[in-house]
């Protein structure tokens, strides 16, 4: 007997282009929320566009927050309960939607994501990504109501931020292929319709990086969209398995052993190269996602991430360790095995 059920949750208004952070209040408006808003923000966005955020709400509240953690969630979240907003909008980078999702989650109301960069695909996306000491926890929560994405705001924003994002939609294409081989060897359980979408999108920035340059808004349209798609293809999985792998195991470990060294999207950018070797050996994809790396100026070697050699390496044979999912580092590499993907790729110096 069929029994299998599934709860897909999505944004009702995805809203992305030219000067659409003023249609703000209309976007919200369409979602029929009630009570005053809080709005969540960090000192930069908030300097940038704080102002024309407030402007279309009657009686909103701010909230600014400057690191990502679960203190400041925990904050937040009373700061909320004080002022009792009908709503979060949140207004900024990784850190005001990380930290607004997650809060949001706690107080039993909805959200909107306002990005003011194209760093990741948390803007979209069910899953907050915190950091805890020398680890970071990707936790669950509901995806925003709405998305609006002013693609002038984005275009102006610091170039290595987007290509970061960029670099964290290429490295979709290995987090998809860790994905069905997991289904192959382990039986877990993979969505088509998401492992294509996301496979899809990756391979559209891989094919179409030349066209990707800093300050054009015609650029922050692509990755924006690019970002959103990945996020629905998480929320259609309902897991993160669509956009993370070994990737962001290898990331994961660097963000403990090498903290602040480099964003996210352009560490697990460079590490998707090796294990797209790992997956397909010296005659597949790899070099084209290197390649794709390259013309966006983000990472592709250790040395440009600010990370020691040796430093890399660590990360590459203790990654399985992080977490029970099944990648192609499953039961890990050793070291000469990894100082040969490394080498082989370009990653380290020979």
């Amino acid at each position: 007997m069929f029994e299998k059920t599934t709860w897909i949750k999505l944004p009702r208004n995805v809203l992305v282009g030219h000067g659409v952070l003023d249609d703000l209040g209309e976007a919200v408006g369409e979602l029929y929320l009630t009570g005053r808003p809080l709005i969540v923000t960090s000192p930069t966005p908030n300097d940038i566009a704080g102002d024309r955020v407030r402007a279309q709400f009657d009686d909103p509240a701010t909230a600014v927050v400057k690191e990502a953690s679960f203190e400041a969630v925990e904050e937040l979240t009373e700061t909320a309960e004080a002022v009792d907003p009908g709503y979060l909008i949140a207004l900024g980078g990784g850190k005001p939607i990380d930290i607004a999702k997650m809060a949001a989650d706690h107080l039993g109301v909805g959200f909107v994501s306002v990005p003011t960069v194209a760093s990741h695909d948390g803007i979209v996306s069910g899953r907050s990504s915190i950091p805890e000491g020398d680890t970071r926890h990707s936790v669950a929560a509901d995806p925003p109501l709405a998305v609006v994405a002013d693609t002038t705001l984005i275009a102006e924003a610091p170039w290595r931020l987007t290509t970061a994002g960029c670099a964290d939609i290429i490295s979709n294409y290995t987090a998809v292929k860790d994905w069905r081989l997991a289904r192959r060897l382990r039986n877990v359980e993979y969505s088509e319709y998401a492992g294509a979408l996301s496979e899809m999108t990756a391979e559209l920035l891989v094919e179409n990086a030349d066209m990707i340059r800093p300050g054009l808004e015609e650029s922050a349209w692509v990755v924006v969209k690019a970002l959103v798609s990945s996020g629905v293809a998480m929320s259609i999985a309902g897991s993160s398995r669509p956009a993370s792998g070994a990737e962001h195991l290898i990331s994961h470990q660097l963000d403990r052993s090498a903290p602040g060294r480099a964003l996210h999207g352009h560490q697990v950018g460079v590490a998707s190269i090796m294990t797209e070797y790992l997956h397909s050996g010296e005659n597949g994809e790899w070099a084209a996602i290197r390649d794709a790396l390259a013309e966006l100026d983000a990472p592709t070697t250790a040395a440009e991430l600010g990370i020691d050699d040796a430093e890399l390496i660590a990360a590459l044979t203790s990654a399985h360790e992080i977490r029970d999912r099944y990648t192609i580092l499953q039961g890990g590499i050793n070291e000469a095995a990894a100082i040969e993907v490394a080498t082989a790729t370009g990653v380290i110096d020979g």
